[in-house]
C-alpha cells in the first residue's frame, strides 16, 4: 500500500516539475562595492593562520546606503559576510538634486571628510573609499576632501557619520516649527 502512494506522489523518472515563475523581488537592485581588502595573519604555534577582511558598501543610488566588514578565512566567504552587514547597516541619506543640502563635516576616530555641495556637471571628486559610499547613496555632483586618517574604515565611516548628520530645509523648519519659506528667506 506504501508502494501506490509514493508512486501517486513521485514524478515519473525524467518528467520535469513545471517551472513556476519567479516573483519580482520588491527589494530594488542594489550595486555593491568592496573597498578594501585586507590579509590578515595571526602567529600560532604551527605558524601563521592567514584571514581576510573585506570592507563592503552597498547601496541603491536613491539615498539608502550602507556598509560592512565581513572577516573569513577565504575571500569571496568575507565579501559575502561584508555585504549582508553593509544591508543590515542601510540608512536614507538626503539628496538634493544630485548634490548634499549642505557642507558638512563628517568625523570618525582621527578620520574627518568634508562634504560641499557642488554645481550641476562637476562630478563626484572624492576619494576612493568616500567615492564609493557617495556613489553607492547617489550622489552625482560633490566636492569632498579628507582631513584626518586615510585608513579606509576610518574614511567610510565619517563619511558615513557626516551624510546620517545632514538636514533637508523641511527638517530644520519642522525643527524651528517654521515654515521652508522663513528658513530660506
Amino acid at each position: 500500500m506504501a508502494n501506490v502512494e509514493n508512486k501517486a506522489r513521485a514524478p515519473k523518472s525524467g518528467a520535469r516539475r513545471p517551472r513556476v515563475p519567479r516573483k519580482p523581488s520588491n527589494t530594488p537592485e542594489l550595486k555593491e562595492t568592496m573597498v578594501s581588502l585586507n590579509r590578515v595573519a595571526k602567529t600560532v604555534k604551527g605558524g601563521r593562520r592567514m584571514r581576510f577582511a573585506a570592507l563592503m558598501v552597498v547601496g541603491d543610488g536613491k539615498g539608502n546606503v550602507g556598509f560592512g566588514i565581513g572577516k573569513a578565512s577565504e575571500v569571496p566567504e568575507a565579501i559575502r559576510k561584508g555585504v549582508e552587514a553593509a544591508k543590515k547597516d542601510m540608512v536614507k541619506v538626503p539628496i538634493l538634486k544630485t548634490t548634499v543640502p549642505h557642507e558638512v563635516v563628517g568625523v570618525y576616530g582621527s578620520g574627518r571628510v568634508l562634504l560641499k555641495p557642488a554645481a550641476a556637471g562637476t562630478g563626484v571628486i572624492a576619494g576612493g573609499p568616500v567615492r564609493a559610499v557617495l556613489e553607492a547613496a547617489g550622489y552625482s555632483n560633490i566636492l569632498t576632501k579628507s582631513l584626518g586618517s586615510n585608513n579606509p574604515i576610518n574614511m567610510v565611516r565619517a563619511t558615513m557619520a557626516g551624510l546620517q548628520s545632514l538636514k533637508t530645509a523641511e527638517q530644520v523648519a519642522q525643527l524651528r516649527g517654521k515654515t521652508v519659506e522663513e528658513i530660506l528667506g
